[in-house]
């Protein structure tokens, strides 16, 4: 049966602003970058954990019809659509305040849990980002 999970997807409305942030300040790596022709295939990846991906797609064909995708891109606009995602990290605080220093701007700064600690964000269009310290 399964052994892992290699992709997650979520939607993005510019794939070069999603390159800036999730490159630029969230500090993954580029994974894959390929023109399909029909769609761009852009996915990066926490470095050191090549096995993971996260597609950044933008909503559209081949996966949507195009006027179920225009609706998407809609909803994604009005930040009723985001996706989340959920990062590890050694310290949350530091990770806090380097992101802070980048620009990042914060739903939730790091607080205490009983898991641990964590912190939230949104990226530029609306998916919902924490990551977090396990206690």
């Amino acid at each position: 049966m399964f052994t892992s999970i290699t992709h997650s997807q979520i939607y993005v409305l510019d794939q070069d602003e999603a390159l800036d942030f999730y490159v630029g300040k969230l500090g993954l790596e580029v994974s894959a970058d390929v023109d399909m022709g029909f769609m761009r295939w852009l996915t990066v990846s926490v470095p050191g954990d090549p096995g993971r991906h996260i597609l950044l797609e933008r909503p559209g064909p081949p996966s949507l019809a195009e006027e179920t995708a225009e609706q998407v891109r809609e909803l994604l606009t009005k930040g009723a659509m985001g996706g989340h995602l959920v990062f590890g990290v050694d310290d949350c605080r530091k990770t806090y305040e380097t992101l802070r220093g980048r620009g990042v701007e914060f739903t939730e700064e790091p607080t205490e849990r009983p898991y641990g600690i964590d912190a939230a964000l949104r990226d530029p269009f609306g998916n919902s980002i924490r990551f977090t310290q396990q206690g």
